[in-house]
């Protein structure tokens, strides 16, 4: 099955609105997606609606920003229901706290010399509440500042350069919570992308805490894992028990590592996750 189930549109920091992610995806050859958005259900509804014009199966997602030890990892909630009270409660208790954090990337931004990104960046938002570090590249590039969105998280957004602030978001067994509440299944999204961090004893601890939180799943192949990444984690999938996802990450063309739908395939002796899915 061509699966695609992490993608982002406008409504958190990905490029196209809900209903052309769908198009896209359904373009693509996708069977079965989800729209993933950062801390965000309100782009599930028009998804859907696309999707059935289309004949294309679509289930609602969410990617929910956690911090664990000190890391920023994401939880993606597969089939939650996104009318869900105490889903939407929290992940607006999450997005509260985005304007802050963004006002004092630009502060630090400004430090090192790079003036006015904060209303520059808000252009690029969509959604105003949503507005996030990807908004902050796009302004970057489009000043002519650096060449690609890469190379301005690799120089000024990432851990430890000069424009990465702290932020404390979900707790890990909160995140989980939610999402089992809202009738969903819990996935690590792409794990590869913690292991500067959390390497070794560290990574499995993560992973110690999130299944025994609930969590049942894990992306295996994620947009920007490498082959030998994906077998890395097709072998923890397999010590585990954890159903295995695969996801784009897509926001934007040219922007994302893998077009929505362009993923290789799942290794085919794991259980896919949508084979759980409603």
């Amino acid at each position: 099955m061509n699966a695609d189930l992490h993608c982002h549109s406008t409504v958190s920091d990905g490029c196209l609105e809900p209903a052309a992610v769908v198009r896209r995806a359904h373009d693509n050859g996708v069977e079965l997606l989800a729209l993933t958005d950062h801390d965000e259900v309100g782009g599930t509804a028009e998804a859907a609606r696309e999707a059935t014009a289309l004949g294309m199966r679509v289930v609602p997602g969410v990617e929910i920003s956690v911090t664990y030890r000190e890391v920023t990892v994401h939880v993606v909630g597969l089939d939650v229901d996104p009318e869900n009270p105490a889903l939407r409660a929290n992940l607006e208790r999450v997005r509260s706290g985005r304007e802050e954090r963004a006002r004092r990337m630009a502060d630090a931004l400004a430090r090192a010399g790079l003036a006015g990104t904060f209303s520059g960046a808000r252009r690029f938002a969509r959604n105003p509440a949503m507005i996030g570090r990807a908004h902050f590249a796009r302004h970057l590039v489009a000043s002519g500042v650096m060449p690609d969105v890469r190379t301005v998280f690799d120089h000024f957004l990432a851990h430890d350069k000069p424009g990465f602030v702290p932020h404390h978001w979900a707790d890990l067994e909160e995140a989980v919570e939610w999402i089992r509440g809202a009738g969903g299944i819990a996935v690590m999204a792409h794990p590869a992308r913690y292991c500067r961090r959390l390497s070794g004893a560290a990574l499995d601890r993560l992973f110690d805490v999130f299944t025994a939180a609930g969590g049942e799943g894990m992306e295996v192949v994620a947009g920007a894992h490498s082959p030998e990444e994906v077998q890395r984690f097709a072998t923890l999938a397999r010590r585990r028990g954890l159903l295995a996802s695969a996801g784009s990450d897509f926001h934007e063309e040219g922007e994302s590592p893998v077009d929505i739908g362009r993923c290789s395939p799942l290794p085919p002796d794991l259980e896919p996750v949508w084979s759980r899915l409603t």
